[in-house]
């Protein structure tokens, strides 16, 4: 006698098992997702310093928003440290790329800055090691940055930069502007670049804030206009505290458009110590 095989499902059943295996796929592919931005971020949260320095007359604030595309994380960071001569060393940065590739590069450009700041307390020699030290890994990546030596004792600043956004100041007195710095190339591009630098002596209270460009410029918002709503910020904020000033600056990649991470860096100083 001939067996009977089994009716083949009709079309609703193929249709059920068919959205079965692409909820799977696609539950699966989410939680793969979830995994790489989870790694990500831990990767960038350690890469970031875990405290400021705390030093007399100086008060340092930071803040940092991820990225809006991609895995939500960049390659922007910034920096502050006590350097070997006990002057204060500040840097900011933005890595191009955003991916984990790109947090960690830029843990590389963040360590070798601080390395290198124990041997020499020159921004210029700073960024021109650090550019020669990368490019000979041959990450293929490149750095934009800002490095800033303060000695407060002395009162004197000496800035540096590598294709990086200037810096915004102002001072107790009401004036505020865009330190349009002279600058060099990006790091990991140029082997054997000379750095400019630019040496300030500073008579009165002040407040410098150095930014990424996630911070000021936008598809169609340009970068001179960030910065002066910057500047316009922290003249009119000057007395706030350096985290609500922090806070209140990085706002404005509100109004930019732009999906990039973005950092800030501020520095308060509140002038030389009185006598005795």
């Amino acid at each position: 006698m001939r067996g009977h095989s089994a009716d083949p499902p009709d079309d609703g059943q193929q249709l059920l098992v068919t959205l079965g295996r692409l909820v799977d796929q696609a539950l699966a592919q989410t939680k793969l997702q979830r995994a790489r931005v989870e790694l990500a971020m831990a990767l960038q949260r350690h890469m970031l310093p875990p405290a400021l320095p705390d030093l007399p007359g100086l008060s340092i604030a930071a803040r940092y928003a991820p990225s809006r595309d991609g895995l939500d994380v960049g390659g922007d960071w910034y920096d502050a440290f006590v350097m070997m001569d006990g002057s204060l060393g500040l840097a900011i940065g933005d890595v191009q790329g955003h991916d984990v590739e790109a947090i960690a590069f830029m843990g590389q450009v963040r360590t070798s800055l601080r390395a290198i700041a124990q041997t020499t307390s020159d921004p210029r020699e700073v960024l021109g090691r650090a550019n020669n030290l990368l490019i000979s890994m041959g990450c293929g990546l490149f750095a934009t940055c800002c490095f800033l030596r303060f000695d407060p004792a002395g009162r004197d600043l000496t800035v540096s930069r590598a294709g990086h956004v200037p810096m915004v100041w102002a001072t107790a007195s009401g004036r505020s502007g865009i330190a349009l710095d002279r600058g060099g190339p990006p790091l990991g591009v140029l082997p054997g670049e000379l750095y400019p630098v630019t040496h300030r002596r500073l008579t009165e209270p002040g407040v410098l804030v150095l930014l990424t460009d996630g911070v000021v410029e936008g598809p169609t918002y340009p970068m001179e206009s960030g910065l002066a709503e910057v500047a316009r910020l922290v003249q009119v904020g000057f007395d706030a505290d350096p985290d609500v000033l922090a806070a209140t600056v990085i706002k404005v990649a509100d109004q930019t458009g732009h999906s990039d991470d973005a950092a800030v860096l501020v520095v308060r100083y509140d002038g030389p110590p009185g006598p005795g």
